[in-house]
C-alpha cells in the first residue's frame, strides 16, 4: 500500500445558492420585492411562466435546490404560484431539507386566499411537505386544517409516524382512515408495510402484506420492494432473499428491485445471484443508472471480484456521480491498491465532480488499518479546508482502523476525546469541534467494546454500558450484543443474562454471544440448553450458532446432541460441510469417543482448509495417537497446506505424549526456518512442559529465561504442573510466587500448590496455602460431575443427595466396591462425598457416583460419557480402571485436565494426567 496520497485541491468557496436567494432567512424574500407603482402589470403572467416552467423541470430532475432558487427568484421578481405550482414547490421545499423555507410557503399558500388555502392538492402537499421533513407535529396540524382529508392526505401524516419510528400512532391512523369511510389504496398500504419494514418489524410488515392481498388490493412492484428494502436496511439479508424469491414468482423485478436486493447479495456473500441480477439487468434492457452501478460495484468488490466491479463503472450509463465514484474508490482500497484509489479520486475532480465525506471516510478508514495517524490527520484537515465536517462515520473509521492495526491507545484517545470525557493531548484529532462534539453512535460502541473486550478492561466497559443506558443505545441489538460479550469474556455471567435478558429484539447475534459466553465460561451444558430454547424462539440456528452447539456438545460428551446436529448440517449443507462446522463435528466425535465418525467427517470435507487438519490431529492428540498425529502431518505437508501456529503446539503435545525431546526441539526450530513462523509464548510453554514431564526442570528455567516474550499464567502454571509430578518444592515455591502475582484470585493455583505439599507430608505448609485461600476470599466451586443420556443431562453436585436414583446409585457403588476387596483392592472412601464441607479441596469422587448411575441406566454395549470439572483423584481413577473390566465397558471421562479413556482395566492417559 502506497504511503502517500495527492493531497485534495482545496475547492474554491462558492454559496450554495445565488445572493439573491436564501434558505436560511426565507421570509424576506418571499413577501415580494416592492413594486413600481407605474410597472406594467402584463409583464408579471409571463415572468411566472418562465420561473414555473424552470420549477417544474428543476423538480423533475429531482434538483431541489435550483427549484428552491427560482421560487425565491420568482418571489423577488413579484411573482406567485398558482394551485398547480404551489405543490411543486413544496415538494422542493421538503427535498431540499430547507424547514425555514418551507414554513414561509405555507405561510404564502395562507395568505393567498381560498383558492390555494383551500385546495385539496395544496393541503395533501402542505401535509405530505412536513412529513417528508420530519416535522410531525407540523403535519398533524396541517391535516387537521383539512376540511375533508382524502386518501392522499391520510397517506401522507401515517409515513409521517411510521418514518418517525411512531408505529403504533401510524396504525391507529391507518385504522382511523378506514372508519372515516376513506379506503386505503396501494400506495396507502406499501407507507404502513414500508414503515415496519424500515423500522426492523419484518414480521409485521408481512402480516400487513399479507392483509392487503387478503383486502382484494393487489400488491405491485414497489409494495415488494418496500419489504426488500426494510429488510436489507436493517440486515435482515436472508429474509430479503426469500422475499426478493417469492416476488419473482408473481412480478417481474425493476431497477428499484435490483438496486434494493443487491446490497442483500453483498451481505451474504451470494456472489451467484448476484451475476444472475447482473445478467438480468443487461437481458432485460434495464439502463445501468448510478443506482444499479454503485450496487454492483459493490457487491462485486466485497466478493472480491475487482475487474467485474471496474467494468460496471466503465459501462454505467450517462454522468457518473460521486456515489459511484466512492464505490470504485472503495474497490481499489479493497484491493490494497492505494495508488488506483488515489487515482481515481483526482480523475473524480477533473469529472467535475467534488469529493464528499464519504470519500474522505474510505481514505480515513485505509490509513487508520494502516496505522498511518499522520495520514489520517492530513486527510481531516483535508477535510475542514473542503467546508466538510468531519462526522460520526470518521470517527469510527478512526477508533476501528486504530483497533484492528493494534494500536488500541490510540483507538481509546479518539474515543475519550470525541466525548471530550479528558484533558488528554488531543494530538492529531483537533477537527474535533469542542464547542459540538461529535457524538458516539451505535457503531461506536460497538468498536469500542469489542475493543475493551479484547484488553479486558471491563470495569471501563462497565461505564460505556452506562453511557449506552443514558443514551438509549442499549436498544441497539449489536450494542446489546457486545456487552452480552464483554461481561462472559469478563467471567460476569450475571450480566451478561441480564443485559440479553433486557433485549426485546434478539436475533441469531445475540444468542450466539450468550451462547458463546457460557461455553467460554466452561457452562456448555447450560448453553446447549438456550440453544434448545432459541430453537423454540423460532429463531434458525446459523453457521456460528451450529458451530456453538457442537464445540458445547464436545465439551460435554453429549454425543446424542452432537449426532442431532449432525443431521441438521447434513439436511442445510448437502453437498458439503463448511470448513468451520467440518472442525466443530470432528472436535465433538473426537471428545465423545468416536474417532472413526471424526475422521468419517475429514475424509468426507472437500477441499480442506488448516482448521480442518488440526481439528483430526486434536483428535489423535486426545486418544493418546501421537503417531497417528505425526503422520497426518505428513500428509498435510504433501498435499501443500501451509501449517499454522497451532498445528505445531499441536506436534510439541503430541511430542510429549511419546516422551520424544529431541523430535519435539526439530520441530520447535523448524518452524521458523522452514515455514516462516515465530514461535509463540504457547510452542515456547509447550517446549517447558516436555522438558518439565522429563524432569529438566532446571533447564526448563533457562529456557524461560531466555524468552523472547512476556511470561503468563499459563507457562507458570505448566512448571507448577511438573513440580507436582517430580516433587521438586524448591522450583515450585518460585513457579507459585510468580504465578500469584499474576493470578491472585485463581483458586486452582493454591489447590495445585495445596496438592504438592499434601503429596509431600508437607501439612503445615498445606494449611497455610488454604488459610491464603481464606484470607483472600476465595472460595473453591462445588465439584460435579454431569452424564448425558441421550440428549438429558443428570447431574452429580458433592454434598447434594437429592437425585431419585441415590439409593440405587449407593447400592451399585457397595456392590462394586465389596467385589473391589474380593480382588484385592479396597478402595479409602467408601462413602460417597466425604468431607464436602470439612475440605473443599479433597476430591468428593462424583464422577464415580456419575458411572454408577450410567451402569444401572444405560445399556450394557453403550459407552458412559461423564465430564467432571475438577482433575481426577488417583483414588476414582483406579476405581473407574477396575469398574471398566469388570463390566467390560468403555467409560470415557474428561476432567478439564485430561481425557480418559477407559477400556478393559486401562487408561489412555497411561496414569500421568
Amino acid at each position: 500500500m502506497a504511503t502517500t496520497m495527492l493531497p485534495p485541491p482545496t475547492p474554491t468557496t462558492r454559496a450554495v445558492f445565488s445572493p439573491r436567494c436564501s434558505l436560511q432567512a426565507p421570509t424576506r424574500v418571499l413577501d415580494g420585492a416592492p413594486q413600481s407603482r407605474h410597472a406594467p402589470p402584463q409583464r408579471a403572467r409571463p415572468a411566472a411562466a418562465a420561473y414555473a416552467k424552470e420549477i417544474g423541470a428543476s423538480v423533475r430532475a429531482r434538483r431541489w435546490r435550483a427549484a428552491c432558487e427560482a421560487f425565491a427568484a420568482m418571489r423577488a421578481a413579484g411573482a406567485s404560484p398558482d394551485r398547480f405550482l404551489f405543490p411543486q414547490v413544496l415538494r422542493a421545499c421538503a427535498g431540499a431539507g430547507a424547514p425555514h423555507l418551507a414554513a414561509a410557503a405555507h405561510a404564502l399558500a395562507a395568505k393567498a386566499g381560498p383558492a390555494l388555502a383551500e385546495d385539496a392538492v395544496v393541503g395533501n402537499a402542505v401535509v405530505a411537505m412536513y412529513a417528508a421533513l420530519g416535522d410531525v407535529g407540523a403535519a398533524r396540524a396541517a391535516f387537521a386544517s383539512l376540511p375533508e382529508p382524502d386518501v392522499v392526505a391520510w397517506t401522507a401524516l401515517v409515513g409521517a409516524h411510521a418514518t418517525a419510528g411512531e408505529l403504533h400512532e401510524a396504525f391507529e391512523l391507518f385504522q382511523s382512515m378506514q372508519a372515516s369511510g376513506v379506503q386505503p389504496d396501494v400506495i396507502s398500504w406499501n407507507t404502513l408495510v414500508s414503515g415496519f419494514a424500515r423500522n426492523g418489524d419484518i414480521g409485521a410488515a408481512l402480516d400487513l402484506f399479507d392483509e392487503m392481498r387478503l383486502r382484494g388490493v393487489k400488491p405491485r412492484v414497489s409494495s415488494w420492494n418496500c419489504i426488500i428494502s426494510g429488510c436489507v436496511q436493517n440486515a435482515r439479508y436472508d429474509e430479503a432473499l426469500d422475499v426478493f424469491l417469492e416476488m419473482c414468482q408473481t412480478e417481474m423485478p425493476d431497477a428499484v428491485t435490483v438496486a434494493s436486493i443487491l446490497p442483500a447479495c453483498t451481505g451474504l456473500m451470494a456472489l451467484g445471484v448476484g451475476k444472475q441480477l447482473h445478467s438480468y439487468v443487461v437481458s432485460c434492457g434495464i439502463q445501468l443508472n448510478v443506482y444499479i452501478g454503485s450496487s454492483l460495484i459493490g457487491m462485486y468488490s466485497e466478493c472480491r471480484e475487482f475487474a467485474y466491479a471496474r467494468s460496471v463503472f466503465s459501462a454505467i450509463d450517462g454522468e457518473r456521480n460521486v456515489t459511484v465514484w466512492n464505490e470504485l474508490i472503495q474497490s481499489y482500497m479493497s484491493d490494497g491498491r492505494m495508488d488506483r484509489a488515489c487515482e481515481a479520486f483526482n480523475l473524480m475532480q477533473q469529472d467535475g465532480l467534488k469529493p464528499d465525506t464519504v470519500t474522505y471516510n474510505i481514505f480515513i478508514a485505509a490509513y487508520a488499518r494502516a496505522g498511518q495517524k499522520e495520514l489520517a490527520s492530513e486527510l481531516l484537515s483535508a477535510m475542514t479546508n473542503a467546508s466538510l465536517k468531519p462526522n460520526v462515520i470518521s470517527v469510527n473509521a478512526l477508533i476501528s482502523g486504530f483497533y484492528h492495526f493494534g494500536l488500541c491507545a490510540d483507538a481509546l484517545e479518539v474515543f475519550r476525546y470525541m466525548q471530550l470525557l479528558s484533558t488528554a493531548d488531543p494530538k492529531y484529532w483537533t477537527f474535533l469541534d469542542n464547542s459540538c462534539p461529535i457524538q458516539p453512535n451505535s457503531t461506536t460502541l460497538t468498536s469500542v467494546l469489542s475493543l475493551l473486550t479484547d484488553l479486558k478492561l471491563d470495569r471501563l466497559g462497565k461505564q460505556v454500558h452506562c453511557y449506552a443506558l443514558r443514551t438509549g443505545l442499549t436498544s441497539n441489538v449489536f450494542v446489546s450484543s457486545k456487552l452480552v460479550d464483554l461481561y462472559g469474556k469478563a467471567g460476569d455471567m450475571v450480566s451478561a443474562a441480564n443485559v440479553f435478558q433486557g433485549i426485546t429484539n434478539k436475533n441469531g447475534v445475540t444468542w450466539n454471544s450468550l451462547l458463546a459466553a457460557y461455553k467460554h465460561n466452561k457452562k456448555p451444558e447450560v448453553a446447549l440448553k438456550l440453544f434448545y430454547e432459541m430453537l423454540e424462539s423460532d429463531l434458525l440456528p446459523n453457521l456460528v450458532t451450529v458451530q456453538i452447539a457442537l464445540l458445547s456438545s464436545g465439551m460435554t460428551m453429549a454425543l446424542g446432541y452432537g449426532r442431532e446436529l449432525h443431521g441438521y448440517i447434513h439436511k442445510n449443507w448437502p453437498h458439503g460441510y463448511p470448513d468451520t462446522l467440518a472442525s466443530a463435528l470432528i472436535d465433538m466425535y473426537g471428545k465423545c469417543g468416536k474417532i472413526e465418525d471424526a475422521r468419517f467427517v475429514f475424509e468426507r470435507s472437500g477441499e480442506k482448509d488448516v482448521a480442518v487438519w488440526n481439528a483430526m490431529m486434536c483428535c489423535y492428540l486426545l486418544h493418546r495417537m501421537p503417531r497417528d498425529v505425526k503422520e497426518l502431518f505428513r500428509t498435510l505437508e504433501q498435499s501443500g497446506i501451509q501449517p499454522d501456529p497451532v498445528t505445531f503446539i499441536i506436534l510439541l503435545s503430541a511430542c510429549k505424549q511419546e516422551g520424544s525431546m529431541e523430535e519435539a526441539r526439530d520441530y520447535f526450530y523448524s518452524m521458523e526456518d522452514l515455514y516462516g513462523i515465530k514461535p509463540t509464548l504457547k510452542h515456547y510453554t509447550c517446549m517447558v512442559d516436555i522438558m518439565g514431564t522429563a524432569g529438566l526442570l532446571e533447564e526448563s528455567l533457562e529456557l524461560i529465561q531466555k524468552m523472547p516474550h512476556e511470561l503468563d499464567a499459563c507457562l507458570w502454571s505448566t512448571v507448577l504442573k511438573a513440580c507436582k509430578l517430580h516433587s521438586n518444592l524448591e522450583v515450585a515455591a518460585k513457579a507459585a510466587k510468580s504465578l500469584f502475582e499474576l493470578e491472585p484470585n485463581n483458586t486452582s493455583n493454591y489447590m495445585l500448590l495445596s496438592n504438592i505439599y499434601a503429596n509431600s507430608g508437607l501439612w503445615d505448609s498445606t494449611e497455610s496455602v488454604r488459610d491464603a485461600m481464606t484470607e483472600q476470599g476465595l472460595h473453591v466451586e462445588r465439584q460435579c460431575s454431569w452424564l448425558y443420556l441421550g440428549t438429558s443431562v443428570d447431574s452429580f453436585e458433592a454434598g447434594d443427595l437429592s437425585h431419585p436414583a441415590f439409593e440405587n446409585i449407593l447400592s451399585t457403588w457397595k456392590d462394586m466396591a465389596s467385589r473391589m476387596e474380593q480382588s484385592g483392592y479396597a478402595p479409602q472412601d467408601n462413602e460417597p462425598y466425604c468431607n464436602v464441607e470439612v475440605d473443599p479441596l479433597s476430591c468428593h469422587h462424583t464422577e464415580r457416583i456419575a458411572v454408577c448411575y450410567g451402569l444401572i441406566s444405560m445399556c450394557g454395549h453403550e459407552p458412559i460419557r461423564i465430564l467432571k470439572n475438577f482433575r481426577m483423584c488417583k483414588e476414582c481413577h483406579s476405581s473407574i480402571k477396575f469398574i471398566s473390566r469388570d463390566k467390560n465397558r468403555e467409560i470415557l471421562i474428561s476432567d478439564g485436565c485430561t481425557y480418559h479413556h477407559f477400556n478393559d482395566g486401562s487408561c489412555s492417559c497411561g496414569d500421568m494426567w
